[in-house]
């Protein structure tokens, strides 16, 4: 058994500790934001928050997030309330196909909750291992300004839950 913390709900899951994170959230528990992409932790589309930091959830294996606060694209906002970085991705136009969006966002959630007001560099530093094949990078670029001209973003409340909750499998 194997016990993740995830958008502020425990779960349980009886799933083998090597299966990446990727598969556990959106296979085991719905959770269907992070998109599967290149599988080598080269694009981003499975970017999601652990411990404050972007990751790609692709490449970690669920055994080494025990005791680790995972949070993913669910739990900024819903379709009726987006959070204030979605908000800013609409408000900008910033999606396309829509398929890189979600690691895009769970990217810059993590630079803005850690630099309330970053540069034009620093966004771009940061946003830079994330790829975007539309070519809306310089939406996305507008859409991380905007949200961080608004202020409010913040790490999202603990009790937060994700969809399912306790064992599965």
């Amino acid at each position: 058994m194997i016990a993740l913390t995830i958008n502020g709900a425990e779960h349980k899951l009886d799933i083998d500790p090597n299966t990446p994170l990727l598969y556990a959230l959106r296979d085991d528990l719905e959770l269907n934001a992070a998109k599967f992409g290149c599988g080598l932790g080269q694009c981003g589309a499975c970017t999601v928050i652990v411990d404050n930091a972007a990751v790609y959830s692709c490449l970690l294996p669920v055994s080494a997030l025990e005791n680790r606060k995972i949070r993913t694209l669910e739990s900024l906002g819903t379709i009726d309330r987006p959070g204030a970085l979605q908000q800013a991705f609409i408000d900008e136009q910033a999606a396309q196909c829509g398929y890189c969006i979600a690691g895009m966002i769970m990217r810059a959630q993590a630079l803005l909750e850690t630099n309330a007001s970053p540069s034009d560099a620093e966004i771009r530093a940061h946003m830079q291992t994330n790829l975007c094949r539309c070519g809306t990078h310089l939406r996305i670029i507008a859409a991380v300004k905007r949200a961080a001209a608004m202020g409010g973003i913040t790490r999202p409340r603990a009790e937060l839950a994700s969809p399912t909750q306790g064992v599965v499998r």
